[in-house]
């Protein structure tokens, strides 16, 4: 047995109206897993850990489009989960159906980033593996993160960075926004990135809050 840590960037094509705003949209939520999905008969249903303004969220669920029914559990003041079912079936389904196929499964939780991509972990035969990585629809890019036959899990704090986040803190680390006394603003990081002040300094703000929450195993 095998397993591969990847990310997938699919085009918006497959990404379902609520997940687009939960991601994109969604910018007091600090961090979306998805830990638990069922996709094999439509309605297709969700199981989300959220962190961040949740009430907010529920608010912004109300009237969601292609949204049948959802409801939040909270965990603490800054966590909950979030049950999302859907109306009708998206094309977004023929990806979790790809990676649940033969002898491959895909072991949650699912970090979902705010550029749209998703990172998570895979474990299965080799040939499995490959046909399901080989076999996602056209216009969706694939990154293999790691390949190994040890532990599934993220193997540290950056593991659960979108690529955007990636590059947002290495180019504040060039640049010295992290020195101290700081060298460098979020203008500096946003020139450098080449997007708005508001997009390096929203990249820089979840980044920080996955990578201390995931030293300091704040669930």
């Amino acid at each position: 047995m095998k397993r591969v840590r990847i990310t997938i960037s699919p085009p918006d094509a497959y990404l379902p109206p609520v997940y687009r705003m939960l991601t994109r949209e969604a910018t007091y939520l600090d961090r979306m897993e998805i830990v638990n999905w069922n996709v094999a008969e439509p309605p297709v249903g969700f199981l989300l850990r959220v962190r961040g303004d949740y009430r907010r969220l529920g608010r912004a669920l109300e009237g969601g489009e292609n949204l049948r029914d959802f409801e939040l559990f909270p965990n603490g003041e800054h966590e909950a989960y979030c049950f999302l079912a859907a109306e009708n079936p998206t094309a977004g389904r023929a990806l979790f159906e790809n990676f649940t196929r033969e002898d491959v499964l895909t072991v949650p939780p699912i970090s979902c980033h705010d550029d749209g991509s998703s990172t998570f972990a895979l474990v299965g035969t080799e040939s499995a593996i490959q046909g399901a990585v080989e076999g996602v629809p056209d216009g969706v890019s694939v990154t293999v993160e790691a390949v190994g036959t040890g532990r599934v899990a993220p193997d540290d704090a950056l593991d659960g960075l979108s690529p955007k986040q990636r590059a947002a803190v290495r180019a504040a680390l060039r640049l010295g926004y992290y020195d101290v006394p700081r060298e460098a603003t979020t203008d500096d990081v946003a020139r450098e990135l080449g997007c708005a002040t508001a997009t390096a300094s929203e990249h820089l703000r979840k980044a920080e809050s996955r990578v201390l929450s995931t030293l300091f195993d704040c669930r």
